[in-house]
């Protein structure tokens, strides 16, 4: 099995091909729908898409191709079954997204069309989305015993060697523990990034940071009993850069919660104060002098929170860098790294309420 997924704009296309006579299968699930048709479907979903107006491509397009020997073991029951597991696996819970499978060519395949907007108005994060739907369609295989895709490709003309069984057990065990860390810390405040980390370097794997002559970092390098994996091996997720940005949403969502707290600060201090003086005010406060400083309180507080913020990503890697340009804490026993850790987190924590009385 094998799974493809893009964000499209053409909703309404899209839907009128899947259900187009001779080529429509079988109708296998309408989740958060009520209609069954692809022009109420397709209305029913504009309807919670337009709450989002700077979205352009408003809609995901997933196709799941079934290999001809699986075919015969799949009735239409279990086909439904991979439908849901597959939208579930792909976080499209809270999403409308209609699902068939098309007859028009010798292999079955399934269609869905899904709304990228979801019910709460959140836009659906499609960065390595189309990576993600085949590791999700490769889960599935594996789960359920059937053929792979990517192990049945024909061999290339030129093709290397294989390399050697061990490098590749240990890799799969690399994949397994950074895909299975980044998908918990994901979507965590901004320490989620040092904790993912500090999880690899608990497993056995180590992340060097690979340097140009001019001492630039230009990418990861993983190793992991005695083999060593550069970044684009493991995932295209784990880059030098990628791997930051998928802790930036949150990273972003903490900022924009702590400088909203700081500008709420400033205001109630500020009209705490002019409340405080108004017994005693000879001038009207139309005609009263502000000094600058007073008057940029507020802007300058938020400012310095920002900044903060906007550096807590990379200092939290920064913290447990070692020598050798090693991103693992470096230290003779889990113990000492426990207690190291959790140091570090109830400094953070009284840096964090300095910042909210605005000391």
């Amino acid at each position: 099995m094998i799974g493809k997924c893009k964000a499209i704009a053409h909703g309404s296309t899209a839907l009128d091909y899947i259900f187009r006579e001779g080529k429509l299968g079988s109708r296998l699930a309408f989740h958060n729908l009520c209609s069954r048709e692809p022009k109420t479907i397709y209305e029913e979903m504009k309807v919670v898409s337009d709450y989002n107006s700077r979205c352009r491509n408003k809609f995901l397009r997933i196709e799941i191709g079934i290999a001809p020997q699986d075919e015969k073991k799949l009735p239409v029951s279990e086909l439904m079954r991979i439908a849901h597991l597959f939208a579930k696996r792909m976080r499209l819970d809270n999403h409308q997204w209609v699902a068939v499978t098309h007859k028009d060519t010798d292999n079955r395949h399934i269609h869905i069309i899904a709304n990228r907007i979801s019910l709460y108005g959140e836009v659906y994060d499609t960065t390595f989305v189309s990576n993600r739907a085949a590791r999700v369609a490769e889960e599935i295989s594996r789960e359920k015993g059937l053929t792979i895709a990517k192990e049945i490709k024909a061999e290339r003309k030129y093709q290397k060697a294989k390399v050697s069984q061990t490098r590749e057990q240990a890799k799969k065990v690399v994949q397994q523990i950074c895909y299975s860390m980044l998908d918990k810390y994901r979507d965590t405040s901004i320490t989620g990034y040092s904790m993912f980390l500090y999880e690899l370097n608990k497993n056995g794997i180590t992340i060097e940071r690979m340097k140009n002559k001019q001492g630039k970092v230009y990418g990861l390098k993983f190793s992991f009993n005695g083999q060593s994996f550069k970044a684009s091996e493991i995932g295209r997720e784990f880059g030098y850069r990628s791997l930051q940005k998928n802790f930036e949403a949150a990273n972003k969502a903490e900022t924009k919660e702590t400088i909203t707290k700081a500008h709420t600060m400033a205001h109630e201090t500020a009209k705490d104060k002019t409340h405080s003086d108004t017994g005693y005010q000879l001038v009207p406060p139309s005609r009263s002098y502000i000094p600058p400083t007073k008057a940029n309180e507020g802007s300058s507080i938020a400012q310095a929170v920002g900044n903060v913020a906007s550096t807590a990503l990379n200092a939290a890697e920064e913290m447990i860098l070692g020598a050798g340009g090693l991103i693992n804490p470096q230290t003779h026993g889990d113990d000492y790294a426990e207690m190291a850790w959790q140091r570090k987190l109830r400094n953070q924590a009284k840096k964090k309420k300095k910042i909210r009385r605005g000391l």
